[in-house]
């Protein structure tokens, strides 16, 4: 697959990237280039290779999924500029 300056040009407005007319040479180039990586990438035989995440094996640590408030109500609070009864105060808005 090759890529041509019209369909660098369509990119490049589907990206709203504002290129001018003289840079889609070296756009279209690019994009080969990328192209190319892609095709290359194709050619290895994953056959048989189980994704991983990681390049060493590990477990992620996990930890017990319990709500709380996060013992900081009065941490937050003090930043607010009306605070009542433990509770954010805003200005009521419907009538």
């Amino acid at each position: 697959m090759s890529i041509d300056q019209s369909t660098a040009a369509k990119v490049a407005k589907l990206a709203r990237i504002k290129v001018e007319d003289d840079a889609l040479p070296a756009l279209a180039s690019e994009f080969n280039t990328i192209l190319g990586f892609i095709e290359q990438l194709n050619e290895v035989d994953v056959e048989g290779v189980e994704p991983m995440t990681s390049v060493t094996p590990q477990r992620l640590k996990r930890r017990v999924d319990v709500v709380n408030d996060g013992n900081q109500q009065e941490k937050v609070l003090k930043n607010a500029p009306d605070a009542r009864e433990g509770f954010f105060a805003v200005p009521k808005v419907v009538e």
